[in-house]
């Protein structure tokens, strides 16, 4: 396994491993490519009838793309480079929610950012005890992308967007909860989950065998510590105005409203001023519509400061000390944030 991504087939069962384990299987440039031309492959080959992809090794699915190369690219000057990357990214992410065949991602670890738009578009979604779910975009300075304004606006109530302005980590309970996984599976049974998804991948019928045969992996994880507070996220987050969120917080005055500020506070001010517009208005949006905003929204944040900075500070000298512009909440300009969503002309995100 010298590859950055395997690919491989097993029965009629297609398999990708995500293989950086060192970098918690974050994604290279060249692997959105190879995904891309896979899945392309084997949407009308009849010797493939079912996808399996995971990662390598037991801390993480995917952590989400390698936004190192990103900040090299624009400090160099490489716009096309960067245009590349998250064109191609998104791109894939729609192939894989309109894909035509059973497609099964084994979420044992990490799975955030890019590593969410390789899952939660697709089918089925397998977590495991070591599940540890996020979109912590708003933390380096960007905002939930890869099909995130459509599947956190599937998830419970304002859940999907608590989770887009939060950044906060789901387990594997949480994460079948709000839908975001579809099956939890122990992953001691992994093994034979492969096994039995082989079986099933030659059958007379894949989707019903494998819909079946995850149906009988499954277990209860039971409940998970986000239920238990659903009813003040509800209330605290049904404003549409962030401020009107933060004060709600602080008027419930209990223990998981306080972390929620803490939470919100380390976030870019600007990141969630366009998060919360993103995830609200996106709601009714069909996903190629959604994933066509994400576009415009990403290629605003690229030429602007906080994304870059919310790299160097996390990523590149590693100060954890990112200086976000505006530095505060009541410091957003909204007409700033509208000219965010404004359409990019030529530049406009193709879908074939």
């Amino acid at each position: 396994m010298n590859g950055e991504t395997v690919i491989g087939r097993d029965g009629r069962l297609g398999r990708i491993l995500l293989n950086r384990p060192k970098v918690l299987n974050a994604l290279s440039a060249a692997q959105y490519h190879d995904i891309t031309r896979s899945l392309s492959g084997w949407e009308d080959d009849p010797d493939v009838s079912v996808v399996l992809i995971e990662g390598e090794g037991e801390r993480a699915f995917c952590a989400g793309g390698d936004i190192r190369m990103v900040w090299d690219a624009a400090k160099r000057g490489d716009h096309g480079f960067n245009r590349d990357v998250f064109s191609t990214e998104y791109r894939l992410n729609r192939r894989i929610y309109r894909y035509p065949k059973p497609y099964v991602s084994l979420l044992d670890g990490i799975c955030m950012g890019g590593g969410a738009g390789l899952s939660v578009n697709g089918g089925f979604r397998v977590a495991t005890e070591r599940t540890r779910f996020a979109m912590p975009e708003t933390g380096i300075g960007f905002f939930p992308d890869v099909g995130a304004t459509w599947f956190l606006n599937r998830c419970p109530g304002s859940v999907g967007l608590y989770l887009g302005l939060t950044g906060k980590q789901l387990g594997p309970a949480d994460s079948l909860w709000a839908g975001i996984a579809t099956h939890f599976v122990p992953s001691g049974r992994l093994d034979e989950l492969r096994t039995a998804l082989v079986a099933a991948s030659q059958s007379a019928d894949p989707p019903d065998a494998v819909a079946a045969t995850l149906a009988r992996f499954h277990q209860e994880p039971g409940d998970g510590p986000l239920v238990r507070h659903v009813d003040s996220l509800e209330r605290c987050f049904a404003p549409r105005r962030l401020a009107d969120v933060i004060e709600a917080l602080r008027g419930d005055g209990g223990q998981w409203a306080w972390d929620t500020i803490w939470d919100l506070s380390g976030r870019a001010p600007f990141s969630l001023a366009v998060t919360s517009r993103q995830l609200r208005e996106g709601r009714d949006l069909g996903f190629d519509e959604a994933i066509r905003r994400e576009f415009r929204l990403a290629w605003h944040f690229l030429l602007g400061h906080d994304f870059l900075e919310g790299i160097r500070a996390l990523v590149v000298d590693k100060d954890k000390r990112p200086a976000w512009t505006p530095s505060s909440l009541a410091e957003v300009d909204e007409l700033a944030v509208a000219a965010y969503f404004q359409p990019l002309g030529d530049d406009e995100l193709q879908l074939p």
